[in-house]
């Protein structure tokens, strides 16, 4: 698991390399391939090191109510019927993590207006299990030995 989490840490990177443009939706769904959505996903890992990094934001796009019910620390809260009005709160210059539910809907709103985004592919459950017990403390050494 350690090596697992070291060799995502140290690929990171990566995943920030790509050119944000405003295009429009017939444009978008032209272009749209195995590769295009492939990049529209992100997992846990990459996107706790980009949190972690201050690289992204995660927006949750869940009701009001489900979001106070429970969310993942350092989240945002902006439901998915709101996004087309509120992506102005959204920084351009980080990638923009959209998760739970409907998010390659999401997604498709915020690459159509020039947000770098993807979608927790793994969704908020899964992440949730995954910073438990040994995985948790894993993770944090492993992020901490590769900022070194």
């Amino acid at each position: 698991m350690k090596n697992i989490i070291v060799a995502l840490v140290l690929a990171f990177g990566a995943l920030f390399a790509k050119e944000t443009t405003t295009v429009d939706f017939e444009t978008y769904l032209e272009h749209f391939d195995y590769e295009e959505r492939s990049n529209m996903k992100i997992r846990t890992v990459e996107m706790l090191v980009a949190l972690e990094e201050n690289d992204a934001v995660l927006v949750d796009i869940r009701f009001p109510d489900e979001y106070e019910a429970w969310h993942i620390k350092g989240s945002v809260n902006i439901p998915l019927n709101d996004l087309p009005k509120r992506m102005h709160e959204l920084p351009k210059e980080k990638l923009i993590v959209t998760a739970c539910p409907h998010n390659d809907r999401s997604n498709m709103v915020l690459t159509l207006n020039g947000y770098n985004a993807k979608y927790l592919s793994d969704g908020l459950l899964k992440t949730a299990d995954f910073l438990r017990g040994e995985n948790a403390k894993e993770f944090l050494e492993a992020y901490r030995q590769s900022r070194k």
